[in-house]
């Protein structure tokens, strides 16, 4: 068993925290899976020797799967934000997400096939809506909020006016 961290976010999935957990360390670095947790007894959403919590890391950051039955489902009120770099990262990340049963949405955001919602967020997006000219951060924004997956070419445009 791997040290318990002080800290652990515990994501509620139907039935298959290991198979997302599989996924997200294939998918994203600094990610693994760190334990699968069996059942030592019946529960009312399983059996016994079933796979009850999975710890796994997604880009250094400690989860637990727990498969909790369907009386739970995901909502965007919960997210990863992951920061990219350029377009290529952003690509990869979304592709592998949407690609394998997720679903897109507005503004970076999009679910994987399990309801994780997830925000892809290129740097350059933040810093831009961040720039100290409040006209620079409204180009930006407004560009943004026409994209599903962020397009970094077309929001350093907005950034320089063009």
């Amino acid at each position: 068993m791997s040290p318990i961290a002080k800290n652990t976010i515990c994501i509620w999935y139907d039935k298959d925290a290991e198979e997302a957990a599989r996924f997200y360390a294939a998918t994203f670095p600094n990610s693994s899976v760190d334990g699968v947790l069996h059942a030592p007894g019946d529960y009312p959403s399983g059996q016994q020797g079933q796979v009850l919590t999975v710890n796994f890391t997604v880009l250094g950051i400690p989860c637990m799967g727990l498969n909790g039955g369907p009386a739970f489902k995901q909502t965007e009120s919960f997210s990863f934000q992951v920061a990219t770099e350029d377009q290529e990262e952003t690509d990869r990340y979304w592709d592998a997400l949407i690609g394998h049963g997720g679903q897109a949405s507005a503004c970076g955001w999009c679910k994987d096939q399990w309801g994780v919602s997830w925000q892809i967020t290129p740097r350059v997006l933040m810093q831009a809506l961040h720039d100290p000219n409040p006209a620079v951060a409204k180009r930006v924004f407004d560009a943004m909020m026409t994209m599903g997956k962020i397009d970094v070419a077309a929001i350093e445009a907005a950034q320089r006016g063009s």
